[in-house]
């Protein structure tokens, strides 16, 4: 089970957020462990996508984005929910991966504490849910995946996931980025019943 190092992270966002299905978010509080397969991803490929935070400059809320492959940027949308992104590329090529949803794996009676729901499926099937379900906020914002002491990272434990089974669609929610919005950069497991309904 290695975890994924910085040379994984420090390539072409799409082929990031391709390659990122099959790998095992984890998250450690304390001596407990949740991890989940990731089965839902999008690419934001730099400042020239409309649809990227990025494309508005440099700010406070987006400079996790500029800094090297590896950290995580985390945002809040609607004033409650949180978003996981993992940046991407060479440093200040502003470009993340956001994970839209996890298959639970460990930690699942945590997951539906955090939750308050006992149906599995809706446990981290969309992008606000898995951080609900990790316990994951704007405290993880510019921290380390790929350092030593890491309390969210990704791990490869070899699964395999056959090109056959990987879908590649329009990106949701971003009706607002011009041409941008009909990019195909998003990614999930065909017919995984953890990949987000909306």
């Amino acid at each position: 089970m290695a975890r994924l190092d910085q040379r994984f992270f420090n390539r072409k966002t799409e082929a990031v957020a391709r390659e990122l299905l099959g790998k095992v978010l984890v998250r450690k509080i304390g001596k407990d462990k949740i991890s989940g397969k990731i089965v839902e991803t999008e690419a934001y490929i730099g400042s020239h996508d409309l649809a990227c935070h990025a494309s508005r400059g440099k700010t406070e809320r987006t400079s996790a984005m500029f800094k090297k492959a590896g950290i995580w940027y985390v945002y809040m949308i609607y004033g409650f929910y949180h978003c996981l992104n993992i940046v991407t590329e060479e440093k200040d090529h502003p470009s993340a991966v956001l994970i839209r949803a996890l298959e639970p794996l460990e930690g699942i009676g945590k997951m539906k504490k955090n939750r308050k729901t006992d149906e599995i499926l809706n446990l981290a099937s969309g992008p606000g849910k898995l951080c609900q379900a990790l316990e994951i906020d704007r405290g993880m914002n510019c921290t380390s995946a790929i350092s030593k002491g890491a309390k969210l990272y990704i791990e490869d434990r070899k699964i395999e996931i056959p090109k056959s089974k990987i879908k590649k669609t329009k990106r949701i929610g971003v009706d607002y980025a011009g041409k941008w919005k009909d990019r195909h950069l998003r990614f999930y497991i065909k017919n995984n019943p953890f990949v987000s309904k909306i």
